[in-house]
């Protein structure tokens, strides 16, 4: 992990070096992947990502942990893809310091943390999110997969995944917890108008759109479940580090 300055009151956590590929091997190898799905293209590149992206959830969950007893005075925590953002520090140097004497508890690969939530709550319970599996695209993913579609959907309701970040549109959570192996391509040309609730995959990430907008994703199926309401607090359902089932309704 590298410590990065970012402007005069943060730092950024860089969770991406070399050693994420070496632990990739090892993640490959040990990956539960049924015999059936195309494991042969991408596999280390995508256990890579898996890696980094268990690596920056256990910063978050402790960062949030050490604001939490006091340890650390950041007024925002913002986890990314490979990075964590610790913004609004009164003493950067002193905050880096401490940094590099603190070792997160590390998060085992593909599965998700039981620590705290980035809204202060316990991610201990998944939360449920019914899904009708009707969407557009799942026959692209089956044969990017090289099942049928059942097995689409059963994969998919059999994984627990887990909210890496949030990004894109408001309330828009990047769901981590695919296989390796199992990432998908976004559409060449994207939609110019996907409906509030559509679930889609794209690269090594599910997720579900909030509100309608464009997008490329792989559309799988569609839920009814609110995801943000500004009226809400907090006004996203789906907050970092928060587990997530995607189940058949």
């Amino acid at each position: 992990m590298r410590i990065r300055p970012a402007g005069a009151h943060a730092l950024l956590l860089d969770c991406s070096d070399a050693d994420a590929d070496a632990d990739a091997d090892a993640a490959t190898s040990d990956a539960n992947v049924d015999d059936t799905a195309d494991t042969e293209h991408g596999d280390a590149g995508r256990a890579a990502a898996t890696v980094v992206a268990d690596r920056v959830e256990a910063w978050r969950a402790e960062l949030w942990r050490r604001r939490e007893q006091g340890d650390l005075d950041a007024v925002e925590i913002v986890p990314a893809a490979t990075t964590v953002l610790v913004d609004g520090l009164s003493d950067p140097a002193h905050t880096a310091a401490l940094l590099n004497d603190w070792a997160p508890t590390p998060i085992s690969t593909g599965t998700a943390s039981t620590g705290t939530t980035s809204t202060g709550t316990t991610s201990t319970g998944a939360v449920e999110v019914p899904v009708i599996y009707d969407g557009v695209d799942l026959a692209t993913v089956a044969g990017h997969w090289n099942v049928d579609v059942t097995a689409v959907v059963r994969r998919l309701s059999a994984t627990e995944f887990r909210v890496a970040f949030c990004g894109f549109a408001p309330g828009f959570a990047y769901l981590t917890g695919l296989a390796a192996g199992l990432g998908v391509p976004r559409l060449s040309t994207p939609r110019p108008r996907v409906p509030a609730g559509s679930v889609g995959l794209a690269g090594p990430y599910a997720g579900i759109y909030p509100t309608a907008s464009p997008g490329g994703w792989l559309l799988v199926g569609r839920t009814d479940l609110p995801l943000f309401d500004v009226h809400a607090d907090p006004p996203a359902r789906l907050a970092p580090g928060t587990r997530v089932r995607l189940v058949a309704a």
